[in-house]
């Protein structure tokens, strides 16, 4: 896919990249978290490093959050790292996400 091939619901505009480190689990309940969330409407993407434990993702964020996502791993009883670094992240995504959010809700405005 070049960047500029997409999921159907998948806007350029709208899409952020997320990475977030797993604490150790099995691997089947992991899998199976990926497989759900790679069926989510509105992403673009999902990839498990398992060397490094992270999940990395790019998605919608007018469609999709990442209490989304973290729904879908609690369901599975995959757990995001509890390191400090990784709470940082997850606050700012959730930031952004909302951010992206309520701009798509504005309408556009000019002085011309």
């Amino acid at each position: 896919m070049s960047h500029h091939d997409h999921r159907p619901g998948v806007s350029q505009a709208s899409l952020v990249t997320r990475s977030l480190k797993l604490t150790p689990g099995p691997s089947g309940h992991i899998a199976a978290a990926v497989t759900e969330i790679d069926a989510l409407r509105g992403l673009d993407r999902v990839s498990y490093d398992p060397e490094h434990r992270k999940l990395h993702l790019a998605y919608d964020a007018k469609r999709l959050c990442i209490d989304d996502i973290e729904v879908v791993l609690a369901r599975h009883g995959v757990d995001i790292g509890a390191g400090r670094w990784n709470r940082i992240k997850e606050d700012y995504y959730r930031f952004i996400d909302q951010n992206v959010k309520d701009n798509a809700k504005q309408k556009p405005w000019s002085c011309h």
